[in-house]
């Protein structure tokens, strides 16, 4: 574990209320950068990822280990008064609340956007939710793998003629988490002028919708159905994944200086030199002649021969990897993305890294996830409740 250093979010305090992973994946990227992360859980079950394996580690499991470190754990019951109390007096003293629950569930707390302008005008509420509170489906709750389904990236994501795929980690998720983030970050500047948090909000339908891209503009543009390419590329040729003697080989071919350059690489001069071949926009219409050719090509060596051999002629190639060879690549640990931290109950422990550097304010993994209500004594303490009142309210399952 690194040795703790000022990030550049040192002295924020963010209460986490959220659960699962994108609320989760969000207060880990703050907690990365420095913030104090307060991540409230219920008595006696917590979040509910804390059970969600095998695989586990001691009697933690991987999932809930993964999105986090650089946590503290107060356990908290919502459903009482007293609860509530201590959960305002959090509020008070915080920068950032963020959480996921159901629409109008703060309210019922007491705690609206009245309550937050008048007793905490500098926090930051970030609201996460499925669907947003406008439209038919507003207020709905929402699941990544339906969000996959219904904004249309499942359709897009598979083999041609195959059935539509969702993509292998819940990337709709993650992505609402980097939003959020990206929000709080915003609005934590906006504070710096204005002195006065604010309200933001994502769902994970409208980060859904925005992960088309380049897909929406295409079709916004031309107005013609997107589909599926498998590991093709809607506007970009020769760009996908070729067999080889022994597995497969991306290649990414980006423009027609670099298609010269691959036809003289795989002795295929004349491709550079066919009317339907020379321009990027001839080969996207005309994808299925030039992918027939380079594979009749690339059948005939193995992934490392190619990978020598293309590299060298700089044209951007790479092999397909699992899981476990990208963790164990070289280039993972020179990164730092790969780290051992120790951890109370599941020991030293293996877990991804920082994904990005800061020269001055480094983000760092200084504390390994949480125990259950690990935090308790020390926050509650914090707020003037003394160790009498804490038994009691332990005893009373409060905490």
């Amino acid at each position: 574990m690194a040795t703790k250093m000022e990030g550049p979010l040192n002295g924020i305090r963010v209460l986490d209320l959220s659960r699962i992973l994108a609320g989760p994946f969000c207060t880990m990227n703050l907690g990365d950068m420095g913030a104090e992360i307060i991540k409230i859980e219920q008595p006696g079950k917590g979040d509910d990822t804390r059970s969600w394996g095998p695989p586990f580690a001691g009697s933690e499991a991987a999932y809930f280990l993964g999105i986090n470190r650089n946590k503290k754990s107060v356990t908290l019951d919502l459903k009482s008064d007293q609860g509530i109390e201590i959960l305002k007096k959090l509020l008070k003293e915080s920068d950032v609340l963020i959480e996921n629950f159901k629409f109008g569930t703060l309210d019922k707390f007491g705690i609206t956007d009245d309550w937050r302008k008048k007793e905490a005008p500098q926090l930051i509420h970030c609201q996460i939710t499925g669907y947003g509170g406008r439209g038919p489906r507003g207020k709905r709750p929402g699941y990544d793998f339906l969000l996959q389904a219904e904004s249309g990236l499942m359709s897009i994501t598979g083999e041609e003629n195959g059935d539509p795929m969702k993509v292998g980690v819940a990337l709709v998720d993650i992505c609402t988490g980097m939003n959020a983030t990206i929000a709080i970050l915003g609005a934590l500047n906006s504070r710096n002028s204005s002195g006065e948090g604010q309200k933001v909000e994502t769902s994970l339908y409208t980060t859904s919708i925005s992960m088309l891209v380049n897909v929406a503009a295409n079709h916004l543009v031309s107005g013609k159905p997107a589909r599926r390419f498998g590991n093709g590329h809607p506007n970009i040729v020769p760009y996908r994944t070729f067999e080889a003697s022994d597995g497969s080989i991306a290649i990414a071919v980006g423009n027609d200086t670099q298609f010269e350059k691959f036809s003289v690489c795989l002795e295929k001069e004349e491709w550079s030199k066919d009317s339907r071949f020379i321009k990027n926009a001839d080969r996207v219409i005309n994808r299925d002649a030039i992918d027939a050719e380079i594979q009749k090509v690339i059948e005939r060596k193995t992934v490392k021969e190619w990978l020598v051999q293309l590299l060298d002629s700089n044209i951007p190639a790479s092999a397909v990897n699992s899981v476990e060879s990208a963790l164990s690549d070289e280039q993972t640990l020179a990164n730092d993305m790969v780290v051992e931290i120790d951890h109370s109950q599941a020991g030293r422990l293996k877990m991804l890294g920082v994904p990005y550097r800061f020269s001055n304010t480094p983000a760092q993994i200084n504390k390994a996830p949480p125990l259950l209500g690990e935090d308790n004594q020390n926050i509650l303490n914090s707020l003037g409740y003394d160790d009498e009142m804490i038994n009691d309210m332990r005893s009373k399952k409060i905490i």
